[in-house]
């Protein structure tokens, strides 16, 4: 029998000492939860509970924290605290193992991590540069036969790396097409690419230096060469919608094949434009739904040295998901010079549509 109440003696004790040196959380409606603090974002809280597993909770709704192991606790001033976690009236205090305790207003708190957490949020500050990428390589072919013969195949190819501090963005299109009635004729043959970095200054501006690159041969455009540098600025910023302004300055190199039909034989010539000009932008993403995104994107950049002339791009598109990795892409893009070869027109039209096949890494 006095075995028997020891052993009970026993496991209430290792109960109580659980209980003790679990982490507290008191809520304001009264309600105490025992656990241990996995992490926040200062929105939520996630406490891993012995039972009910990982249980998230409202950040405004919690009035005390007691923790037994020390916690990252990132403030909205960029310092990083770590130690046990204290309440009252209202502030947190961090009780470092060297150094006198941090007390600051609970508002203040941008992040608690616990050292697995911590750890991983370092890592994705530097991943190396093969981490982190996710794009989409899209494809359309349309093919007609009988009273029309026509080919048109479009690709397009794009990716990004985005990080805490920057992001790298790369992309390449082309589409070609073709009509074989009659005289045979290239009825399209363009081709682009480009590649941006993004450096974060706070969370709202960025700065960014790019460089991109495009041929259209029915405009007889051998090459044009754009090189900028600027500013944007993420007027709105969520999961949802992300619409920022770009502004700064490009150096413009183009040339192209100008065809003099009025001599036998027609002879051809270079026209070369070396030009500066101002980089004017707004960049829009929207998720419609769990499965459908938009992004548009309109730049316009007026002639610095020949004023009254400028070159101007407008891209729209829409990608909805089929699965994880299939989707049905669309896309509009015009693109509008002001001062073309003679002959050739002002703007090139493209809609395209076809298959996306999305990838992360």
């Amino acid at each position: 029998m006095l075995r028997k109440v020891e052993f009970i003696v026993l496991i209430a004790f290792l109960g109580l000492t659980s209980a003790v040196y679990a982490d507290q959380i008191t809520l304001k409606n009264g309600d105490h939860l025992s656990g241990t603090v996995v992490k926040s974002d200062g929105k939520t809280l996630v406490l891993h509970t012995e039972f009910a597993g990982d249980v998230t909770i409202q950040f405004a709704a919690i009035t005390q924290i007691t923790t037994d192991k020390p916690l990252h606790v990132a403030l909205s001033n960029g310092q990083t605290v770590v130690g046990p976690i204290t309440t009252s009236d209202g502030k947190i205090e961090v009780a470092p193992n060297t150094g006198s305790p941090v007390e600051t207003p609970k508002e203040n708190v941008v992040a608690i991590r616990n050292d697995a957490d911590q750890l991983a949020y370092e890592k994705a500050l530097h991943p190396s540069l093969l981490e982190g990428w996710n794009g989409a390589a899209n494809v359309g072919f349309s093919l007609t036969r009988g009273n029309s013969q026509t080919e048109n195949l479009s690709l397009a190819f794009n990716a990004a790396r985005a990080t805490k501090a920057d992001k790298l963005s790369l992309y390449t299109n082309a589409v070609y097409g073709t009509n074989q009635l009659a005289t045979p004729s290239t009825t399209a043959n363009t081709e682009a690419g480009g590649i941006r970095y993004d450096r974060n200054i706070n969370p709202r501006m960025f700065g960014f230096v790019a460089a991109d690159f495009s041929s259209n041969a029915l405009q007889d455009l051998n090459l044009r060469s754009v090189g900028s540098v600027g500013f944007g600025y993420h007027a709105i910023k969520s999961d949802r919608t992300v619409l920022d302004f770009l502004a700064g300055g490009n150096f413009t190199d183009e040339n192209y094949t100008v065809t003099n039909s009025t001599v036998t034989p027609p002879t051809t010539s270079k026209l070369v434009h070396n030009y500066g000009a101002l980089t004017l932008g707004e960049e829009l993403m929207h998720k419609l739904g769990k499965s459908t995104v938009v992004t548009e994107n309109l730049y316009f950049y007026p002639d610095l040295t020949q004023t009254g002339e400028y070159r101007g791009t407008f891209d729209l598109g829409l990608v909805t998901k089929i699965s994880k990795w299939l989707g049905w892409q669309n896309h509009f893009s015009d693109i509008y010079v002001s001062n073309p070869p003679e002959g050739t027109k002002q703007n090139d039209v493209v809609l395209t549509t076809g298959l996306s096949f999305s990838f992360s890494h």
